[in-house]
């Protein structure tokens, strides 16, 4: 099991349900209201990556949709988003703490 100084193995098992959960909206939900999650860096981690993902989603559809002349990107553009929450959930449960493509470095960037 892959992980960086910073998380240890029973911090990654203990949070590795809500890691991958983050992906699909309830586990950014647990994370927030539950204060075990709050200390655990490992779901903490992947809640940020999926913030960033989820932000840049919503964004995205939201440009598409009001663009007429982009509109026929928006099945392309859902295509994307669902590689990446896969890319993510197998990132979780590989217990790896690796950032998404091309929009995981902005994780860092939530501070909570």
């Amino acid at each position: 099991m892959a992980n960086n100084n910073k998380t240890s193995t029973t911090e990654i098992q203990q949070g590795k349900i809500c890691a991958m959960l983050a992906y699909l909206l309830i586990g950014i939900i647990w994370y927030f209201v539950d204060e075990k999650m709050k200390k655990n860096n490992f779901a903490k981690y992947h809640v940020k990556q999926a913030l960033v993902l989820l932000i840049i989603s919503l964004g995205g559809s939201i440009v598409l949709s009001i663009t007429f002349v982009l509109i026929w990107l928006i099945p392309i553009w859902q295509i994307a988003v669902f590689v990446l929450i896969v890319i993510g959930i197998m990132n979780a449960n590989n217990g790896q703490e690796k950032e998404l493509p091309i929009i995981g470095k902005f994780g860092g960037k939530f501070k909570f």
